[in-house]
């Protein structure tokens, strides 16, 4: 990547986009490009086109979605698929119109089959049914996928595609009607600590596995492959360390504090039982995560007393 070319962050303000900007300016790129909602509608395909000739960025990282939890994505199906489409069928092909050198596509773990075999490998995409929870958004990124990947043939594009695991840190969402299961569990136990509760109540039976990464890692392995100028191949970034979540509950009362009773809601649904990923092909090419998820609970614990997010997201 060259320090003077023009770089286009789209989702800058989200958990994943925030952390690419952050890993950006700490690494000396200072040519970024970013527009708030009001001020692009990455669902409309005029305001998209319009903006890509007018400012003719060289590369994209694509980190713009609608995201959320189980709860989220099974109660809002048909915005979940609409906006997702939307978002990554405008970007993609302004990018491929206007000449953009290489793109960074972000997807997700959930485009693997529900009873995948486990460690998950990029070759297990399309093998079998979806999570039926996630699906519309499962569908929306083996789409985004699929685009970048077609083009790449027929127009010879330089666009890649990623595959990140259950992200937390910075800038995460925790609000409990749309967030993810690890920002949702701090936000809890921090509230069941707070109003003095002698237990709180989780989702599920807490037998589910789950591997989780540092927003930050993501960041430095985007920023590793976007420098791998040629290499289009679908690649999955993980950290390896997989818990359930009952044990991720019990890593998050030990730091927030809490001593209370861990209950399980049985009647609330699981998800797929395991989600982990083989992170071999990027770490043969030389990448590998480094923040550990005790080490990056903590932060994000800090990061959340610091900013008061309990006090937002109750507002």
């Amino acid at each position: 990547m060259d320090k003077s070319q023009k770089i286009y962050i789209a989702g800058h303000r989200g958990l994943v986009g925030s952390a690419i900007v952050r890993t950006l300016n700490q690494a000396g790129f200072n040519n970024l490009i970013y527009k708030t909602h009001a001020e692009l509608d990455l669902t409309h395909q005029d305001q998209v086109n319009d903006f890509f000739v007018r400012q003719r960025p060289d590369l994209v990282f694509l980190a713009a979605a609608k995201v959320g939890g189980i709860h989220a994505n099974n109660t809002y199906r048909g915005e979940f698929i609409y906006e997702n489409l939307m978002v990554q069928n405008n970007v993609i092909t302004a990018a491929k119109n206007n000449q953009v050198k290489r793109l960074l596509f972000l997807g997700s773990s959930c485009i693997y089959p529900r009873d995948c075999m486990q460690p998950m490998k990029e070759e297990y995409l399309l093998t079998g049914p979806l999570e039926y929870t996630n699906e519309p958004y499962a569908l929306a990124k083996i789409a985004g996928i699929k685009l970048c990947e077609a083009y790449n043939n027929q127009y010879g594009t330089d666009f890649v595609s990623v595959m990140p695991t259950n992200l937390y840190g910075p800038n995460d969402n925790f609000d409990l009607e749309t967030s993810h299961v690890l920002p949702a569990l701090m936000r809890k136990v921090h509230e069941a600590k707070k109003t003095s509760q002698k237990s709180v109540i989780i989702w599920g039976t807490g037998k589910p596995q789950r591997e989780f990464l540092h927003v930050d890692d993501l960041a430095s392995a985007c920023l590793f492959i976007m420098n791998k100028t040629g290499f289009t191949d679908m690649v999955n970034i993980g950290s390896g360390q997989e818990v359930t979540i009952r044990e991720l509950t019990e890593m998050i009362c030990e730091i927030v504090g809490f001593e209370g009773e861990i209950i399980h809601d049985t009647s609330k649904p699981d998800g797929t039982p395991r989600k982990l990923l083989d992170t071999l092909k990027i770490n043969q090419l030389g990448w590998q995560s480094k923040i550990k998820l005790k080490d990056g609970l903590r932060q994000t614990y800090q990061w959340f007393l610091e900013n008061k997010i309990f006090e937002k997201v109750a507002s």
